[in-house]
């Protein structure tokens, strides 16, 4: 394919025999395949979540995903909504998903040779005018190429793997957002009505103190609870913004977008879970940070006896030289150029290979314990969760609001006062406080059992004390 110059005053030498020559031609001029660089992310997503990603590269690309998010705020936002939200518009994700390109390069670059070298010297002095043309290949480069496109073809898919464990993560923490701020939405409702109750009661033991019915004693009795209901308040109403705004961040919103409208309550919980008793092999089998690890620890040995098999060839060069001046004819030889070793035998090279190794099948392992954990953590607190809303459900709330029924009729019966009735008004309305906790914790705890099924979860803790705990101690000195 390089043929030296037929001019006289020339010296030509060309690095490569034929046979080199007509392997990079075979292997050269390939290109590897389309790699879709968001295609398994999708996949992925779309399996456990339902929903689409795109990665904005295009204008028409941010208008389309613009567009789609008008549509979703214009009506009231649901659970799956809000998800869809943040996965087309968090600008963190983004971030993530142009890993995928930079990633993608790599492999493309990792499977194409190298380019050759190519000298040129003219030497000064002497009579003759000579020229020198070197085109040069590194074959050690030629025989490891397969390897090192299998190494970025591996370290491409680990990279897709940890994308779409970004995105199955900014999926669980939309739907926990999502949650809460629906509870402290609601819970600032009930405690703004604890107020209000607690203000009339307030304000009626003042006036009964004026006409002597009251002492002060129980006066300041109904003002201190007046005013650590309206303290709850401003706490409930400070637990609201922060909740409507960490939802608001993940979905990416801001300027007029940040007017989305929530429902008035959390869904029902299920009337019934079902066991799972082989939720530890389901998470092994699918889990992508311990595929990941476990795909890393298969790469490095690879590596391992890759570099085994290749510890003396560091440099390598084989070539043909032919060369022509106007005073002698053209002459033809062969050149070879290796590293002669004499001080490092390639030992340091496999001792840190094998470090290498170990440390990815450590990772591996450490990884695959802790996965079993968190899933039995996630699940137990999944249980508990609904076990303690059920509890709520069928048992606190309903026996709340048979005793304040039961009030009632003997208010009306005048066999108790209107401070009795008024304090168990309170305690009602702070058992639905604690009701709608336990149906947040529910759906919350359900999120970190979906999420320890496909990667490291971030486990909330269930809340076990009554978001207007202070207030209904205040109420039981009536």
């Amino acid at each position: 394919m390089f043929t030296p110059s037929s001019r006289p005053a020339s010296h030509r030498r060309t690095t490569l025999p034929l046979a080199c020559i007509s392997l990079l031609l075979a292997t050269g001029c390939a290109t590897t395949a389309n790699v879709s660089t968001l295609g398994k992310v999708q996949e992925i997503t779309r399996s456990h979540t339902g929903k689409d990603i795109v990665a904005q590269r295009t204008e028409v690309d941010r208008a389309d995903v613009e567009r789609r998010v008008r549509e979703l705020l214009a009506k009231t936002l649901s659970v799956d909504d809000s998800v869809q939200i943040a996965l087309l518009n968090n600008r963190g994700l983004q971030a993530s998903l142009a890993t995928l390109g930079i990633a993608d390069a790599e492999l493309l670059e990792a499977s194409r040779l190298p380019n050759p070298g190519l000298t040129l010297t003219r030497p000064q002095g002497g009579g003759d005018l000579s020229l020198e043309h070197s085109l040069h290949y590194s074959l050690a480069r030629l025989v490891m190429f397969p390897f090192l496109r299998d190494t970025e073809q591996s370290r491409f898919e680990q990279t897709q793997r940890a994308v779409a464990l970004d995105v199955l993560t900014l999926a669980a923490d939309a739907r926990k957002a999502y949650y809460s701020a629906l509870a402290a939405a609601e819970m600032l409702r009930y405690t703004q009505q604890v107020q209000t109750a607690a203000e009339a009661s307030a304000e009626l033991a003042r006036r009964m103190a004026q006409v002597g019915n009251f002492n002060k004693l129980q006066q300041a009795r109904e003002q201190a609870f007046y005013a650590d209901a309206a303290l709850n308040t401003a706490r409930a109403q400070q637990a609201s913004v922060s909740a409507r705004e960490r939802l608001t961040r993940l979905m990416g919103l801001w300027g007029e977008h940040i007017h989305f409208v929530l429902p008035e309550r959390l869904p029902d919980i299920p009337t019934a879970i079902a066991d799972r008793p082989d939720i530890e092999r389901q998470a092994l089998a699918q889990r992508l940070d311990v595929l990941s690890d476990k795909f890393g620890a298969e790469r490095m040995a690879r590596n391992l006896g890759l570099t085994r098999r290749t510890r003396f060839i560091n440099l390598l060069d084989l070539g043909v030289v032919r060369s022509a001046s106007e005073t002698g004819r053209a002459q033809l030889g062969y050149e070879l150029t290796v590293e002669l070793p004499l001080f490092d035998w390639g030992e340091s090279r496999i001792e840190k290979a094998e470090a290498f190794y170990m440390q990815a099948v450590n990772r591996a392992a450490y990884t695959a314990v802790n996965a079993r954990s968190e899933v039995r953590e996630a699940y137990q607190a999944y249980r508990a969760a609904y076990d303690i809303a059920r509890h709520y459900r069928d048992e606190v709330v309903p026996t709340a609001k048979r005793i304040s029924e039961e009030n009632v009729l003997r208010y009306n019966g005048m066999l108790i006062g209107v401070f009795e009735l008024l304090a168990d008004a309170r305690a009602q309305i702070t058992s639905v406080n604690g009701a709608i906790a336990a149906r947040r914790d529910f759906w919350i705890a359900e999120a970190d059992l979906n999420m320890a099924m496909v990667g490291k979860p971030s486990l909330a803790q269930i809340s076990n004390v009554s978001p207007t705990g202070s207030a209904s101690s205040a109420s039981g000195a009536h």
